[in-house]
This record gives C-alpha cells, structure tokens and sequence, in this order.
C-alpha cells in the first residue's frame, strides 16, 4: 500500500467521523471535513482534481455552516429565546453526556433548556414551548450543516474515483 492510499484512506475516516460529527455534537465535524478535504488535496496525490475537489467541498462545508448557524439563530431569534438558555442547556448536555451514555448529550441539553426557560419564564407552558422551538430550530440547524456535509462528502467520493481513473 503506498502512501497515497493510506492517506485516502485516512482522509476518508476524517470526513465521515466529520459527517457524523453534525449530528452528534461531541465529535468534530464541519472542520474535520475540512481538513480531510485539505490532507487530500495535499498529500493524495490527485494533484489538480484534489484541489478542485477541496474548493468545491469546502463550499458545501461553509455553507453548511452558515446555513446551520443562520437558520438556528433566526429561529431562536423569532421565538424570543435568548443565548444564555442555549448555554445552560449545552451544559446541562455535557454533563447528561457523562451520566447517561450515548442520549445525555440530548436529554440533557433538553432538559437544561426547560429548566433554564423555565427560570426565566416562572410558566411551565410558555417554557415548554419556548424550549421546543429551540431544539426544533437547532434540529433544523443539524440538519441543514449535516446534508452539506454529505454534499462536500460525496464531492471528495467522486474526487477519489477521478483520481482513481486518471492514475
């Protein structure tokens, strides 16, 4: 195995940990799609494609991002949710995440959320419902980052497979 290879195969790895790392927020993710797609173009050997495969997906990537970070913050923005409720329920996720395995990050973002809204609001409905807006709007956020990141994915697939035939 030479060390293109390895280095695909490598940068692969790096993109799908990264594609997965969208939806589960411990993992990395946009970024580590990002620097897969750079180590490629680099060291993969593909030479111009790598290149052209790297512009192209890290316009997937970016706009992922921003799609993510512009379609949460309206919604969050609309629903009068405010930044600090964001906080305290990513922290609530963190620890949620080391006292119930694999769904703590979620249960306990949800549950900090609520709790959090419902200090702020002194109204279990309005903070139920204030909470779910906001975990539907960073769903939709996930969403959005994570079906870019499978475009930039899929770019650098194709970029393989060119590079593949072309060698």
């Amino acid at each position: 195995m030479n060390s293109e290879t390895v280095v695909t195969i490598l940068c692969g790895l790096a993109i799908l940990v990264g594609v997965a790392g969208t939806i589960i927020p411990v993992l990395p993710g946009s970024i580590l799609i990002g620097a897969g797609l750079l180590a490629w173009a680099i060291w993969g050997g593909a030479g111009a494609a790598g290149w052209v495969v790297f512009a192209v997906g890290m316009l997937f990537v970016a706009a992922g991002m921003g799609a993510s970070a512009v379609l949460t913050g309206r919604k969050l923005k609309q629903h009068a949710i405010p930044g600090h409720s964001i906080v305290v329920g990513l922290a609530a996720g963190v620890v949620g995440m080391f006292i119930i395995p694999v769904a703590g990050l979620f249960v306990g973002f949800a549950a900090g959320l609520l709790l959090s809204e419902l200090a702020r609001t002194r109204n279990l409905g309005t903070a139920a419902t204030s909470s779910w807006a906001a975990l539907k709007a960073t769903g939709l956020g996930m969403l959005a980052e994570f079906g870019l990141a499978c475009l930039a994915a899929s770019t650098w697939v194709l970029g393989v497979w060119v590079a593949a035939l072309n060698g």
